[in-house]
């Protein structure tokens, strides 16, 4: 039975259509669909024949779809208040200014999130900016004294080094796993840098009681396909950009989402699910992020979810063994970012993110982007190691491990240099 058929029957005997009941299938009703999933044909088959209608049904469809089977269901935006504090205008050799903001998200008890605003002294026109998500805390990503240390629980693990019994000391600054953001370079080059930390959403554990999940919930949510801690990540994304919007320093038409490993996941759902966000740089987000979930190369759905059960839905685990039943695949995630630009980017020897499978998924991506009339990926095989691939859809690869590093920054540097054109400096 073809799916257009499978569908046609499952609705006949709902009594009703899935349009006006906002449900779907349960993930075992779903039939095998070994092949990628066409992102230009809608869920009851029949294909998407105009822009209009990627926009006003198709991309609402993939979003629905993604958040009920993978991700869970994003809360609706509340009403935030900013409030700036700490601000120096000397740091990175007088090059630079910060400022640290708090973001309250307007409920009594919710946790705040403490952004990072880092922008180059020598701008004379708002400027263009890299919004990335922070695995430590933003002291680690700026090793400069008057940044706050984070007052949250962080982990003590060795990629956050300088943390005593969950909390960050003096010795955590600058260290770890984000010490090698290219702060500089980005000033260098005109950009902004704006972080925040992922534990001021969600701490990294299987624990829903700490953080927003006491706090927010979509309405429309099920304990089955209530969020993860990747969709609470994506979440804080937004309600940065909320922020960001209203700085006359940033330029709100060029703000891009950044963010390594399991960072780069809610980089690349946050920036799928929002337009406001011009580009997104997910770096080696692999397995949940930029691998296909269908692969055999590296790692799988169950693993990701056997080993990180709060990273997703309750509904994700039931395609452990089943994963040619997912209705999409994650070149449809790429194809919501359609027509911004988006690089995937990879290392050789980070083979449990499988980068030829990212590269195949931006392969299938591909169509949707020509469908809407723009370039997409220029390349037809993997570029050597060393290279990049700065067409609209671009591909970083390099030698090395799973890591962040200068090379890294350069890429993306690059590569919103040529789709944003030159920054708006002297």
């Amino acid at each position: 039975m073809n799916y257009a058929t499978f569908f046609c029957l499952l609705m006949l005997l709902m009594g009703t259509t899935m349009a006006q009941t906002k449900t779907f299938p349960a993930a075992s009703a779903l039939p095998e669909q070994k092949a990628l999933p066409d992102p230009l044909v809608m869920f009851d088959g029949k294909p998407v024949t105009s822009k209009e209608q990627w926009v006003k049904q198709r991309r609402p469809e993939l979003k629905a779809l993604f958040q009920h089977y993978m991700y869970g269901y994003l809360p609706a935006a509340p009403k935030i208040k900013a409030t700036v504090g700490k601000s120096f205008n000397d740091a990175l050799g007088g090059t630079a200014s910060i400022k640290e903001v708090t973001i309250d998200l307007g409920k009594v008890g919710a946790p705040k999130i403490n952004v990072l605003v880092i922008t180059p002294n020598n701008a004379k026109a708002p400027v263009p900016t890299i919004l990335g998500l922070n695995f430590c805390g933003n002291h680690t990503v700026l090793n400069d004294p008057r940044v706050s240390l984070n007052p949250n629980w962080i982990p003590t693990t060795q990629y956050c080094p300088g943390v005593v019994n969950n909390q960050a000391t003096e010795a955590a600054r600058g260290k770890g796993i984000d010490s090698e953001w290219g702060v500089a370079q980005a000033i260098a080059r005109g950009y902004a840098v704006v972080t925040f930390y992922n534990g001021d959403l969600a701490p990294d554990t299987p624990d829903f009681t700490r953080g927003v999940f006491p706090y927010f919930s979509a309405t429309n949510a099920t304990k089955e396909t209530a969020w993860g801690n990747v969709a609470a990540w994506a979440w804080g994304f937004h309600r940065v950009v909320d922020y960001l919007r209203t700085d006359k320093a940033i330029d709100k038409t060029r703000i891009a989402a950044f963010g390594h490993s399991r960072m780069g996941k809610a980089a690349m759902f946050a920036a799928a699910m929002d337009e406001r966000i011009a580009m997104a740089f997910p770096h080696q987000a692999g397995m949940g992020g930029t691998s296909p979930n269908r692969g055999t190369v590296g790692e799988s759905v169950k693993a990701i979810n056997d080993r990180f059960p709060h990273w997703f839905n309750d509904t994700f685990p039931l395609f452990n063994d089943h994963t040619a039943r997912l209705p999409f695949d994650q070149h449809s995630l790429v194809a919501l970012m359609a027509p911004r630009p988006v690089m995937f980017s990879c290392a050789v020897e980070d083979t449990w993110s499988n980068p030829a499978g990212q590269f195949e998924m931006l392969q299938a991506a591909d169509k949707v982007y020509k469908f809407l009339g723009v370039e997409g990926l220029s390349a037809t095989k993997m570029p050597e190691a060393g290279t990049a691939v700065n067409s609209r859809l671009g591909y970083f690869y390099r030698n090395g491990k799973h890591s962040t590093i200068g090379e890294d920054w350069k890429a993306f540097l690059d590569f919103a240099d040529k789709h944003w054109q030159t920054p708006r400096v002297k």
